[in-house]
């Protein structure tokens, strides 16, 4: 068969594979799993990838990793493709079928989908493999929202041989099939930090009585978000938000301690490590101005940027032609940890659009009524197996 011809055998695969890839996210939805938990996820996934010939790896704990072995006398490379599957801590407000079924805990940013995608896409992988050399992985990943599980999966030693990475995620930003991908940063780094201001509470009547922790917190609170527009280049995004505030519970009472939550979103690492020594310098001086103690630190691990290799973003625009053309993404201050594979392989991530008002698909990824169009998904489910296909022609 022509490389056209298994072009298009992959496509008619991927859109015969349509009301499975549906049904397996739909469960995944029912049954959300959150970071470091997904025990019934993974072990799904796992039956699976072995019914279709794969070798298995756990992974990051709750991770699997599937290997298929191609023609291996005349392996060159080995290719990883990636699909995240924790859930978050939201109480889904859809009035769907396929609500979830526990309580303050929903798929509410699509990971449902990518695996439900990449299962769908080891199959028709499976399928090739016959026409294919190398060796194909394809990374089911937990904990990506906070739990760094990239990392833990890199630290693990499991993808040292992988020579390019691949991940998708859909996105509600984008009208519904369009795929879309940019050379060089894509997604902003992510920190969450975390302040304790800690003085002298007392009664509301009587603050000159006290070490008012709220003073210099109202003052840090400012001078953070000044920092934006006095010691940033323009040129240069960053965004410092502290949404997360903890102080006193009644009106008339000045407690003894403040609690600030909050993240910071660059581009730049050198930016990312100056930010973060004047947000320091900041909490200890404002506090101590106001007779106050206080600590900063991180309460997660920091996602460094996602940086996608040109030369794979070239090969991916031309991989999936028959998808229709990839449009450029928005950069964009949302964090993923897949930025932890590009760290230390040429990788690329692609977004694949499932915005449709007619559909009502459009709330924001981690809302309480967000959904995705699923008539797309099997345009994932074509674009992971085309670059596994065509990246292993490569070999």
């Amino acid at each position: 068969m022509s490389e056209r011809g298994l072009d298009a055998k992959i496509v008619d695969m991927a859109k015969e594979l349509q009301g499975f890839t549906v049904e397996m996210r739909r469960d995944f939805h029912k049954h959300p799993e959150t970071k470091f938990e997904e025990q019934r996820t993974s072990e799904i996934v796992e039956n699976f990838l072995r019914d279709c010939g794969y070798a298995t790896q756990r992974a990051a704990g709750t991770g699997v990793i599937g290997i298929l072995e191609c023609n291996t006398g005349k392996a060159k490379s080995t290719v990883a493709l990636r699909a995240d599957m924790d859930a978050l801590n939201v109480e889904e407000q859809n009035d769907v079928s396929y609500k979830s079924t526990i309580p303050g805990k929903m798929h509410a940013c699509g990971h449902d989908a990518h695996t439900a995608m990449l299962m769908s896409a080891a199959k028709i992988i499976s399928s090739l493999k016959d026409h294919l050399v190398g060796t194909v992985k394809l990374v089911f990943q937990p904990g990506e929202e906070g739990g760094a599980g990239a990392k833990k999966v890199m630290d693990e030693g499991h993808l040292n041989d992988v020579d390019a990475i691949f991940g998708i995620h859909v996105w509600v930003e984008l009208p519904s099939g369009v795929l879309a991908t940019r050379k060089g940063p894509m997604m902003a780094s992510s920190d969450g930090f975390e302040i304790c201001i800690t003085g002298k509470g007392g009664h509301a009547a009587h603050p000159h009585l006290t070490n008012d922790p709220t003073a210099p917190a109202a003052d840090i609170y400012n001078a953070f978000h000044k920092l934006i527009s006095r010691a940033v280049n323009p040129f240069f995004p960053a965004v410092i938000t502290l949404p997360q505030l903890e102080a006193s519970n009644g009106y008339n009472v000045i407690p003894d301690s403040v609690k600030m939550r909050g993240t910071l979103r660059t581009f730049d690492s050198d930016l990312r490590n100056k930010l973060m020594d004047h947000m320091r310098s900041i909490t200890e001086h404002y506090a101590k101005g106001w007779g106050c103690n206080s600590s900063f630190e991180l309460f997660r691990a920091p996602y460094p940027p996602l940086i996608n290799n040109p030369d794979l973003v070239d090969f991916v625009t031309e991989a999936l032609c028959m998808l229709g053309p990839v449009a450029e993404a928005e950069m964009t201050m949302g964090g993923e940890d897949f930025a932890f594979y590009t760290q230390k392989i040429p990788g690329a991530f692609l977004q694949l659009g499932i915005g449709n008002k007619e559909k009502n698909v459009i709330f924001p990824h981690h809302h309480p009524k967000f959904d995705i169009d699923e008539d797309v998904l099997w345009k994932g489910v074509a674009a992971y197996a085309l670059i596994a296909y065509k990246y292993n022609m490569l070999s």
